[in-house]
């Protein structure tokens, strides 16, 4: 399966921290001031990287495009662990 924008459910923005959830369960974080998603609300342990190029500021859309990348990066990870026959 690969993961697409529509597969995130946006769950809101509480004290400036916004919340996707994917349909099994995962929770991801972004605050504005962070330049990464996280998998808790606090931001200390990130998880992927925001790919905003210099003097542009993060929005929520370059979080989605940081979680996708995350998520399907994380498939091709456990793809690649199944032995060939």
């Amino acid at each position: 399966m690969t993961y697409h924008a529509h597969d995130l459910n946006y769950k809101g923005e509480n004290c400036g921290v916004h919340n996707w959830m994917t349909p099994d369960g995962h929770a991801f974080y972004w605050h504005p001031d962070w330049l990464h998603i996280a998998e808790d609300q606090t931001g200390i342990r990130p998880k992927e990287d925001l790919e905003v190029t210099a003097g542009e500021k993060p929005t929520r859309e370059h979080a989605v495009l940081a979680i996708l990348k995350h998520l399907n990066g994380k498939m091709v990870e456990e793809l690649n662990k199944i032995p060939l026959p």
